[in-house]
């Protein structure tokens, strides 16, 4: 399913969804409100660029000092918090480096969190491309991949 079909197997389903998004800078919140109806589904989302706006959304500094903030435990925390805040069925939690100018890999840790039934997906990508807004939408990608194999093949 691409995102226009995803938004609008939400809508049918009254599936609510949050996002809070870091290295995407809210690109998926914001390719999801190109679709029309999508604001009965998007309930609410947060850029939280930098750590101080993830911890006051709920995420635990103990978390990010512990794992990085590019970590699988910063995304989930992130999208459990979003879910929990907005009072929605599924949290998005993306976390992640676009460009490395040192050693470090460019990746990215997503998370949808399935508030229904207390269940976690995560995904972590290895990133190739040099340009951010390629591996952006490669982020979206993942995403698309993510939701398809896991929310909408549970729920078929």
């Amino acid at each position: 399913m691409n995102l226009e079909d995803i938004v609008k197997y939400l809508i049918q389903n009254k599936i609510t969804i949050a996002t809070m998004e870091s290295c995407t800078g809210g690109l998926l919140a914001s390719l999801i409100t190109d679709i029309p109806d999508a604001s009965t589904i998007l309930k609410f989302s947060a850029v939280t660029y930098c750590n101080e706006y993830k911890i006051k959304m709920g995420v635990n500094k103990e978390t990010i000092d512990k794992y990085t903030v590019y970590s699988k435990e910063v995304s989930q925390e992130m999208a459990y918090n979003i879910a929990n805040f907005a009072d929605s069925a599924l949290g998005v939690g993306i976390t992640g480096r676009l460009t490395s100018n040192t050693s470090q890999e460019k990746s990215v840790d997503l998370c949808i969190y399935d508030k229904r039934v207390n269940k976690y997906y995560h995904v972590y990508k290895k990133l190739i491309k040099d340009n951010r807004k390629e591996n952006k939408l490669e982020v979206i990608e993942e995403f698309k991949k993510l939701f398809n194999s896991t929310i909408k093949a549970e729920n078929l």
